[in-house]
This record gives structure tokens, C-alpha cells and sequence, in this order.
């Protein structure tokens, strides 16, 4: 259910912080956790940087 909100209000590229923002959460280890890190997995979304995961311009944005 988390994963389909978020591929719902994703819009381009987005970071973590407008995703939670989006949302409405405030949590960041429950948002990775239970949104992020699920559709990533599942292939639903991808890192604009893949081989700089913990980059602080990281964006995330659905696979086409």
C-alpha cells in the first residue's frame, strides 16, 4: 500500500525530502523503510545517481 502511494504523488525527479514532504511524513527511517526501499527493490523507482547512493543531490523517479 505504501509503495503504490508513493509512485502516486511521484512527479519527475523527486528528492527524499519532497517525497516526504508529499506525504506527509516526517519519519525518515520509517519513510526508506517502508516506502522507498520497497519500490526500489520492486523496481518501481530508480536513484537519479545509482552509484552514489548517499549523495545529497540523490533523486529518485519512477522507471519508465
Amino acid at each position: 500500500m505504501q509503495r503504490s502511494q508513493l509512485i502516486l504523488i511521484m512527479n519527475g525527479e523527486m528528492s527524499k525530502e519532497d517525497l516526504m514532504l508529499a506525504l506527509g511524513l516526517k519519519d525518515t527511517k520509517n519513510f526508506r523503510q517502508k516506502y522507498l526501499l520497497p519500490a526500489i527493490s520492486e523496481n518501481l523507482v530508480v536513484m537519479t545517481q545509482p552509484n552514489s547512493p548517499n549523495s545529497p543531490t540523490q533523486k529518485y523517479r519512477l522507471k519508465h
